[in-house]
């Protein structure tokens, strides 16, 4: 894996072409803004912006980018993702090999990140993937208007928490999870869900893998919904590639020293 931007000094060009990506993501500051976490964006899209092909992201990737993936899951306090993503995708709790685990202890986190799902609807089968693991728990936010049945259904294999009235709330989200300590969190989509946290103004990282295809098709935007009353201003912090994927980095401003270089 090569690094492209930014470009490093002749003493250390070496690791120019042969960047780590674990050790790259787990420098980088991410400092939790008052009242909520840091709260990153992961996506992979094609040249011509699709971010899935038959319904599905993983064509659009491979090895590589399962790669950068684990490593940017890595810094995660919780996964938040959206219930259509849970169910098209198949999700199971977040795993950590050992070595991510010795890296997470290092820093003062649990072994591997929590999952969060948001869902209104709670339509959810208590029998899926990423309830099989009691001992990872997941938390579903949902709102007041939930079905009373189908909170009942999910209260042996969840925790639930309300953020809302019929629709999530993210900026009540946000602060709940902060409230459970998070500080780094790691939205995974679909781009509707994370259009709401654009439309919130609560974006402050976006990792972005560019697919080296054209898809065409009818595939969302990686966020799609009602505009912010601005757009969000980000900087480019790295890029990396491999097998024709780019790998972008794009955060607010941190103050002090930047640490991809």
């Amino acid at each position: 894996m090569r690094q492209l931007y930014p470009v490093l000094a002749t003493a250390d060009a070496a690791s120019n072409a042969d960047a780590d990506p674990v050790a790259l993501y787990a420098r980088d500051l991410r400092p939790a803004p008052s009242g909520r976490p840091w709260v990153m964006i992961n996506m992979v899209a094609s040249l011509d912006g699709a971010t899935t092909v038959d319904g599905l992201s993983g064509p659009l990737g491979g090895p590589t980018d399962k790669e950068v993936f684990a490593a940017i899951r890595g810094v995660a306090d919780v996964v938040l993702v959206g219930a259509g993503t849970v169910q098209a995708e198949r999700y199971g709790p977040p795993r950590s090999t050992p070595a991510q685990q010795a890296r997470r202890r290092a820093r003062g986190q649990a072994d591997a990140p929590r999952l969060w799902v948001c869902s209104a609807s709670l339509a959810l089968d208590p029998g899926a993937p990423l309830f099989a693991d009691a001992g990872a728990r997941p938390t579903i936010v949902t709102v007041a208007a939930a079905d009373a049945g189908r909170r009942a259904a999910l209260a042996p294999v969840a925790d639930l928490v309300v953020a809302g009235e019929h629709r999530v709330d993210m900026v009540e989200a946000l602060a709940a999870l902060r409230a459970k300590g998070a500080k780094v969190v790691l939205a995974e989509g679909g781009p509707s869900f994370n259009g709401q946290l654009v439309a919130a103004g609560t974006v402050d990282e976006l990792c972005l893998t560019l697919s080296p295809l054209l898809v065409a098709g009818r595939s969302a935007r990686i966020a799609v919904g009602d505009a912010p009353p601005r757009p969000i201003g980000l900087s480019l912090y790295r890029l990396l590639e491999a097998e024709g994927l780019l790998f972008a980095r794009y955060a607010r401003p941190v103050p002090g020293p930047s640490t991809s270089a």
